[in-house]
């Protein structure tokens, strides 16, 4: 299962179903760096420190990120799910199937509404 550090504004609840899933998730809350106005650059500076991806919101900053150096662990960038337990499961999905996430950019995306 991936190591990963989920960024401050990421969902508790969805780090809580990706840890039931066996992954090793650690938050900037959890990392003592909450609230310190960090930048984008330093949350996967750390996340490379400690050789994780990265999971966010923040889909365009770490995009940018990625272009701009793409020697990370990875970084998930998610399209924001209010179903949590959904959304664990898609990002399980998405890097399960991955050997590595080394340098690697992975798009979750919130599934299309269903039209009845």
């Amino acid at each position: 299962m991936a190591r990963l550090y989920a960024d401050e504004q990421f969902p508790r609840r969805v780090v809580e179903y990706l840890r039931g899933l066996g992954h090793d998730v650690l938050t900037v809350q959890e990392a003592g760096k909450a609230n310190l106005k960090i930048t984008d650059d330093e949350v996967l500076g750390f996340a490379v420190s400690k050789e994780r991806g990265v999971l966010t919101l923040n889909r365009d900053d770490f995009f940018r990120l990625h272009r701009l150096n793409p020697t990370h662990f990875g970084i998930i960038a998610c399209k924001d799910d209010l179903d949590r337990e959904r959304m664990a499961r898609r990002i399980d999905a998405a890097i399960s199937t991955e050997e590595t996430l080394r340098g690697k950019l992975i798009r979750v995306n919130r599934p299309s509404p269903s039209k009845t």
